[in-house]
């Protein structure tokens, strides 16, 4: 299971959704960004989409892998739902990405019409965290659908190399040729967590307790 997000400056977001959509353009491939879509046809225009984000310093990718997701007890630590886990992964993620004296937004790609009250908690935690009472640091948190948003399909293609390599998968040559170029422009093998101030490509691998 793995969590991700890909950061920038907000008056930015626009124009790397619009760079994004040009590679899309350029390759004749209009469709949505995702690494379950990776295939020699297109094989150009992924490797091309990974350069872009690599060539931009204003664009910052974290993921939190959890490894050994068999060791998950939901009973013993999130109050016996997965959903709490998945929001309490999702504060974990981003808490190291929230600075004092900085104001964020965040989009969330939506997973159900039942998690509007979690995004709440979880902006409020996060702000708590920074001893931010009114809220003036994460100032929103909002569901979004990621087909509508290419940062947030860009993040999916990250998020899939890492866990194409963490789960050692092999059988696709265009996704492992995807994985090796993000190795190789990271500098990292993505199969151990990064220092925690490593901050163009951060990767942090989380192990579950087990239950009594």
């Amino acid at each position: 299971m793995l969590f991700g997000a890909i950061t920038c400056p907000t008056d930015r977001a626009r124009e790397f959704n619009e760079a994004i959509r040009a590679v899309q353009k350029n390759h004749g491939a209009l469709g949505e960004i995702k690494w379950n879509k990776v295939s020699p046809s297109h094989l150009a225009m992924y490797l091309e989409l990974v350069d872009l984000f690599f060539a931009e310093p204003d664009l910052r990718f974290r993921v939190l892998v959890v490894d050994d997701k068999a060791r998950l007890t939901y009973d013993d630590f999130n109050m016996g739902s997965h959903d709490s886990f998945y929001y309490k992964m999702y504060y974990y993620l981003l808490r190291p990405l929230v600075a004092v004296g900085q104001a964020y937004r965040v989009f969330v790609d939506i997973k159900d019409t039942r998690s509007s009250r979690k995004i709440v908690k979880l902006r409020e935690v996060l702000n708590n965290h920074v001893r931010d009472f009114d809220g003036s640091t994460v100032q929103l948190i909002q569901h979004v659908r990621s087909h509508e948003v290419a940062l947030l399909q860009l993040t999916d293609l990250l998020l899939g190399a890492v866990a194409y390599r963490s789960r050692g998968l092999t059988g696709s040559e265009a996704k492992s040729a995807v994985l090796e170029r993000v190795c190789e422009r990271a500098g990292s093998d993505l199969q151990r967590s990064t220092p925690p101030w490593e901050e163009k490509f951060n990767v942090f691998h989380f192990t579950p307790r087990g239950g009594c």
